[in-house]
């Protein structure tokens, strides 16, 4: 099987930046792969309340994850800067599959690239509802 080349940062369509921490290298002197899906999981989220789609604490709708995957190319560690890219690689009536590369400061090639699929989901009976509107738009503005 043939590895996967990274992505360029043109391949992403919105970015987001977010700082590392002390607390994200492991005993290898590199960030540990399960911060690479907090930075994932932050950089989709943040760009949703920052377009303001997402309500977490008062909205009648919220997206779970029901699925996840990285590919890791190269080592990030503290203090570098992250810049996360954004894209939206399929979109179902109450399903979104967001892609997300990370790149080290100002590295032209993702060090990893992961996904994300969210159900969109009613806060309370925790049933599937269709994508609201605004939400909808915010998400073709960076689909692929």
């Amino acid at each position: 099987m043939t590895r996967p080349e990274p992505s360029a940062r043109s391949a992403w369509r919105a970015f987001r930046i977010l700082p590392t921490r002390w607390m994200d290298n492991d005993v290898y002197g590199h960030m540990n792969n399960v911060v690479h899906y907090s930075l994932f999981d932050t950089a989709v989220n943040g760009w949703l309340m920052e377009k303001g789609v997402l309500d977490f604490a008062a909205g009648d709708q919220v997206g779970l994850v029901v699925e996840t995957g990285c590919r890791y190319f190269s080592e990030m560690a503290f203090p570098d800067i992250v810049h996360a890219g954004l894209r939206v690689a399929h979109m179902g009536t109450s399903s979104v599959r967001y892609e997300i590369g990370l790149f080290r400061n100002e590295d032209e090639t993702a060090a990893a690239e992961g996904f994300f699929v969210h159900v969109y989901v009613d806060r309370l009976s925790r049933k599937p509802k269709p994508l609201n509107p605004a939400l909808r738009a915010e998400l073709e503005g960076i689909a692929a």
